[in-house]
């Protein structure tokens, strides 16, 4: 924890030093009042942007902590644990697929680019599930020489091995996941993502997931299972949400924001009222 604290807070820093100590002249030019300008809704896109981080982190969470009351909780939890680190390592290719998923579909709603920002969807998309693919293939191979690198404990190894298929396709659902979600925060419905989390998860994923677990005893496998059926859930939903939106109405509200909260610089306020 301690470590994870300090990498956190070093970020945190770094950034803060990036962009204060001059390294983005164009970005950042000062306090200004015009930063309070219209904040009402980039306050509410923050705080759906954090509810939709938040509810996925806690669904993990509570899946981790579930299995600690399985009849062998020290294996369970370890072998849960195992495969949920596993899993975050590759996740974090899927975060930069995300992040690029979002500044790319941002940046070409911008521009009034509805065709690009379509493209630019189906790339970043094919690419990442084209990685995917391969840790999935890998996770199949090697899922049991998995287990025993990571622990020499063999009845953890065993557990572990036996939720290699759920692992491989849980990161083979992490290559896809992941860019919807940027997709859809480029395009500035946070909030109708948040609630989908709070559905597939909560509503579907948690549920099965004990009711696998404990109900028809399937142990962790049922908890891997249930987990894994609450993103397929989130998954289909936002393959449909984004095969529905209209891109180009998408480009007009883009538009539309940008009219809004763009605000002038000093030379060019200057030249238009002189112009006037």
């Amino acid at each position: 924890m301690g470590a994870l604290t300090i990498s956190t807070w070093s970020l945190v820093i770094g950034l803060l030093v990036y962009i204060f100590g001059g390294w983005c002249p164009n970005t950042w030019k000062g306090f200004t009042k015009a930063a309070f300008a219209d904040i009402l809704p980039v306050v509410k896109l923050s705080i759906s942007s954090g509810f939709m981080i938040c509810l996925e982190i806690w669904y993990n969470s509570i899946i981790i902590l579930a299995a600690g009351y399985m009849k062998n909780a020290t294996t369970a939890i370890s072998a849960f644990s195992i495969c949920h680190n596993i899993l975050a390592w590759e996740f974090m290719l899927s975060v930069g697929f995300l992040g690029a998923a979002c500044v790319r579909v941002a940046n070409e709603l911008g521009r009034g680019n509805a065709k690009a920002a379509k493209f630019s969807i189906k790339i970043i998309l094919s690419t990442s599930i084209v990685i995917g693919v391969g840790f999935w293939v890998l996770c199949l191979i090697f899922g049991e020489e998995i287990a025993h690198f990571l622990t020499s404990d063999e009845e953890v190894a065993e557990t572990v091995s036996s939720l290699a298929v759920l692992l491989a396709f849980s990161i083979l659902l992490n290559s896809v996941q992941p860019v919807l979600t940027g997709v859809a925060v480029g395009a500035g419905v946070q909030s109708m993502v948040a609630f989908v989390n709070l559905g597939s998860y909560y509503i579907i994923g948690l549920p099965a997931g004990i009711l696998l677990g404990y109900v028809v005893h399937l142990e962790v496998q049922g908890l891997w299972m249930g987990l894994l059926s609450g993103v397929v859930v989130q998954t289909l939903v936002l393959s449909y949400i984004i095969w529905r939106t209209d891109w180009d109405e998408q480009v007009n509200k883009a538009s539309e924001r940008l009219k809004r909260w763009f605000l002038k610089s000093e030379k060019d306020a200057i030249e238009s009222s002189t112009l006037a």
